[in-house]
């Protein structure tokens, strides 16, 4: 029986106005994210002087819901090391094989037998460029080993590069030091004290928390982890993250000069980037928790996007001006109408008929082959069904003897729980055409499937390609683990 859980407080709240923040500049952000072709928002939360200012999740997302935080992950690797430095389980100048011993023999090169703890959290392992992929072609069943295996291109702790086996590496180490996973290591010390309840991390094939990447969890997480930051360690008066600690992650360990966009030229510290304002961790595909001291501020967001310095760049254009040195009167009618507009957010659904138009005996049972799918969406052999109750319409997936049938709704979207949180907008764009959109709630990512009545096929495909590759019914938190 796991220990009961303290209850949990729920964060304070106030208008803009009353903390400084011109709701203004909130609604000009909001205006420039849904404007921008290449950026799907998902949630964003605003807190200035400890308050949320701000909230608002885009329809069918839902401020329950856990969202995929790719490698955003790897800032909560990095409070688990700060843990665990702090309780002498680990040193930040040990070297990193002397936590992998029965790899001794194997590893000679002296630049991998020179690699410290601190190189491997700040990406300072001496390689030049991301060796997840060599390293698991030497080692799979043991990423740690192949990680090992290659030689640092240059001494470590004189070259950046971004690199997940160092994190993964990191997350061994902790995993190994404490027996336990990295949630259950953080429950008692981060999570429960913050008051973040659901959390799944996603587990590779030797069982650990992958550390660098996998882990899901809420909004309002993301915002209570980067305002634990804010102040420094310390939550509702109590020091969580040992003194001293937020200042080590957050400083820059290694120089990142040569990166292509401006906002990851900062710098790098432990598991945690520089940035034009403040640092912050991030993910792939818009998953940001930025901590902003100089505004006394955070921002967390989740979001599906392809150009994340767009993101940034939006940030520092419209939110940063909006943060004033004092309170402002005489803007109620201001952020009553930005509270509504968050009340109100929701993602524009497929296009289309809710109906075959003309054709509705031709659609009913119809079967699609899904040979023709793009980028890997659907495993050769898929098919895809079409069916009507009468009371509706149905959109049924079947993958390798998984069958994944997904209500369609008569306009908007239409979520499915079971066996994969999915939200479904679909429409016929033309007698013979349905377009249906697959939204997997607990990640960033649509599949987008057309079928067509006049050679009964269907392609498949991501709007962003999901990075653990998996099947479908995989694409969800691996519940469990929290």
């Amino acid at each position: 029986m796991s220990p009961r859980r303290p209850p949990r407080r729920a964060l304070p709240t106030s208008t803009p106005a009353a903390q400084g923040v011109n709701a203004s500049g909130i609604e000009a952000f909001l205006d420039a994210l849904e404007a921008a072709p290449g950026i799907e928002p998902h949630s964003l939360m605003i807190l200035r002087h400890d308050h949320v200012v701000a909230a608002g999740w885009w329809a069918p997302y839902t401020p329950d819901r856990v969202h995929l935080l790719y490698s955003l992950s790897k800032s909560f690797t990095a409070a688990a090391a700060g843990f665990a430095v702090a309780e002498g389980l680990i040193g930040l100048d040990d070297p990193v094989i002397s936590y992998f011993p029965e790899f001794a023999s194997d590893i000679t090169d002296p630049r991998s037998r020179a690699m410290l703890v601190r190189h491997v959290a700040s990406m300072s392992s001496g390689h030049d460029e991301e060796t997840h992929e060599r390293a698991l072609a030497l080692d799979r069943d043991e990423p740690v080993r192949g990680f090992l295996l290659l030689p640092p291109d240059g001494d470590p702790g004189t070259v950046f590069a971004y690199n997940q086996p160092t994190t993964y590496t990191l997350a061994a180490i902790l995993q190994r030091v404490t027996g336990q996973s990295l949630t259950e290591y953080l429950r008692p010390r981060l999570l429960d004290p913050l008051g973040i309840e659901e959390v799944a991390w996603t587990r590779d094939r030797a069982g650990r928390e992958l550390g660098f990447s996998g882990l899901h969890a809420t909004t309002e997480a993301i915002a209570r982890f980067g305002l634990l930051h804010l102040r420094d360690g310390v939550w509702e008066g109590e020091r969580l993250l040992p003194e001293g600690w937020v200042a080590e992650a957050s400083r820059v360990h290694i120089e990142t000069a040569d990166a292509t966009m401006a906002d990851w030229r900062n710098g790098y510290g432990l598991q945690f980037w520089r940035s034009r304002h403040g640092y912050r961790g991030d993910g792939a595909y818009g998953q940001y928790c930025l901590v902003l001291p100089e505004q006394d501020a955070v921002v967390a967001m989740t979001s599906e996007s392809e150009d994340m310095q767009e993101v940034l760049d939006l940030v520092w254009e419209h939110l940063t001006p909006a943060f004033e040195p004092g309170p402002s009167a005489g803007r109620q009618a201001r952020d009553a109408a930005l509270a509504e507009r968050l009340a109100r957010l929701s993602l524009p659904s497929a296009p289309g008929k809710p109906a075959p138009p003309d054709r509705t005996e031709a659609w009913a049972g119809a079967e699609f082959g899904a040979d023709a799918a793009e980028d890997g969406a659907l495993r050769p052999g898929s098919t895809v069904e079409v069916s009507s109750d009468g009371d509706g319409w149905c959109l049924t997936l079947v993958e390798e003897g998984d069958r994944l049938e997904l209500p369609l709704g008569p306009g908007g979207w239409a979520v499915a729980e079971e066996p994969v949180p999915v939200a479904v907008s679909a429409g016929w764009t033309d007698a013979d055409t349905l377009v249906a959109d697959l939204l997997f709630l607990e990640t960033p990512h649509h599949l987008v499937v057309t079928c067509s009545l006049t050679d009964r096929t269907c392609t498949a495909r991501w709007r962003t390609q999901p990075l653990h590759a998996r099947r479908l019914r995989s694409l969800k938190a691996p519940r469990g683990s929290s």
